[in-house]
């Protein structure tokens, strides 16, 4: 009988190795690493199919990792990023959207309660009292506030059909305006490239500030220096058709088609920029 050496899957076998440490510290640390690591290379592929298919796994893992040490915001800051970007960009089935994204929006909000408990008591209250607490936030406090705003757009963008989803919009154009203020650069400027969706929803006519989220597209453009392609397609998708202009809606397309998706933290979604501006520019003749 030949005997041979079971496969311990790598993850498994590390945190194996760490535990028998006997430092919780390093656990901690080490889980936090490997979330931050398990983004990192989910955010620079080039294939989002591999994502596709490969990150549930990682959702799966995160909840491990924040299931035994449920009080490390960086943890879970990770998930709420990892779900978000999950539902927002591979899950087409509207139930399961929307349970994906409330886990989302649930670890972006228990990390940001960690630290500001004050905010955390007026998430739900009405919208004068949440932007009383908005300004709490400092610069050091910038990550934590645009990972919870993200992840509560998500939240939101997967529950279009629930209007009491819907009038929370105002708040999270809140949070992303208090990441401007303190650092727009933060993340390639994607705060500008949030406040330029938000402004291009209605018509001019029915309260919308196209012009406003023509200039938000064009400095998260700038800050990004052009290699964050997500921005023009959007700026197509959102500006470009509210007003009708075809021309800046194709030549738009055309440059994200013709960029180079390879970009440290924005490779995946410079993929899927391009996947969106291709389908987006077929559709030109027919929209316009």
């Amino acid at each position: 009988m030949v005997f041979t050496t079971p496969r311990i899957p790598v993850v498994a076998l590390l945190l194996t190795l760490v535990t028998a440490s006997g430092c919780s510290s390093m656990v901690s640390r080490a889980t936090s690493d490997m979330s931050d690591n398990l983004s990192s290379a989910v955010l620079d592929q080039n294939d989002p199919e591999t994502v596709r298919q490969g990150a549930p796994a990682f959702l799966l893992m995160i909840d491990g990792f924040i299931s035994g040490d449920p009080d490390n915001q960086a943890l879970l800051l990770s998930g709420s990023r990892l779900y978000g970007a999950y539902a927002s960009a591979f899950v087409d089935d509207a139930a399961r959207q929307k349970r994906l994204a409330g886990k989302s929006y649930d670890y972006g909000r228990q990390a940001v309660c960690l630290s500001h408990k004050d905010f955390c008591a007026v998430i739900d209250k009405p919208l004068a009292a949440f932007n009383e607490h908005v300004t709490d936030f400092r610069a050091d406090d910038v990550g934590v506030l645009f990972d919870f705003a993200a992840g509560w757009t998500t939240w939101i963008q997967a529950n279009t059909d629930d209007w009491s989803a819907t009038i929370q919009l105002p708040k999270v154009a809140a949070l992303m305006t208090r990441v401007i203020e303190l650092d727009e650069t933060y993340s390639h400027g994607n705060a500008h490239l949030y406040m330029g969706v938000l402004s291009t929803q209605l018509p001019p006519e029915y309260g919308g500030k196209p012009e406003v989220g023509r200039q938000h597209f064009e400095r998260a453009n700038e800050l990004s220096n052009g290699h964050n392609l997500m921005v023009n397609t959007l700026f197509a998708k959102y500006y470009a058709r509210l007003v009708f202009d075809k021309e800046l809606h194709d030549r738009l397309l055309n440059e994200v088609l013709a960029s180079d998706i390879e970009a440290p933290g924005l490779t995946l979604s410079n993929a899927l920029a391009q996947q969106d501006a291709q389908l987006l520019l077929e559709e030109s003749n027919d929209f316009f």
